[in-house]
């Protein structure tokens, strides 16, 4: 079964990030760029928070959020979640539904190694399904029962 270390190996560790202080507005056109809905903030290197495209709708409902002068640092989720790099696929669904939350920071050894969303997961819980589909149809083909036949023992 997938673990997330073999999700973030397949599509890539880069985890798209700014540093605090950068104006929402220059996050979003990084977040368009890369078509993804989440940007990490960073202070020194390290993950300090989490600003998301769910943030941005929440964010435009207050009447001061103008996301041309607005810090991004002002905004953004501070209490991030992290999964370790050896859950299952089961695991990363099991949280992203409990905790209600669309993006999960991959730690190993200590080290954030990447991102996955709830569509990253999606899509290998579905690449597990099929890959089982295609071994049960291996094992038992149509050819067993079209070329079976009841004959009588011969007396």
């Amino acid at each position: 079964m997938k673990t997330a270390n073999d999700m973030i190996q397949e599509k890539g560790g880069d985890i798209i990030c700014v540093p605090e202080g950068t104006i929402v507005l220059e996050a979003l056109k990084q977040m368009n760029a890369r078509k993804v809905g989440a940007i990490m903030v960073t202070r020194d290197g390290k993950p300090v928070g989490i600003w998301t495209e769910r943030d941005l709708m929440r964010n435009t409902l207050d009447a001061s959020f103008d996301p041309k002068t607005v810090r991004i640092d002002e905004y953004m989720t501070r209490d991030l979640i992290f999964a370790p790099h050896t859950d299952t696929v089961y695991n990363l669904m099991d949280k992203f539904l409990g905790l209600r939350v669309r993006h999960l920071l991959i730690e190993k050894d200590g080290k954030t190694i990447g991102m996955v969303s709830s569509g990253d997961v999606m899509k290998a819980s579905i690449q597990e399904k099929d890959g089982e589909l295609k071994q049960l149809n291996s094992m038992v083909g149509w050819d067993y029962y079209e070329n079976w036949r009841w004959r009588p023992e011969s007396k």
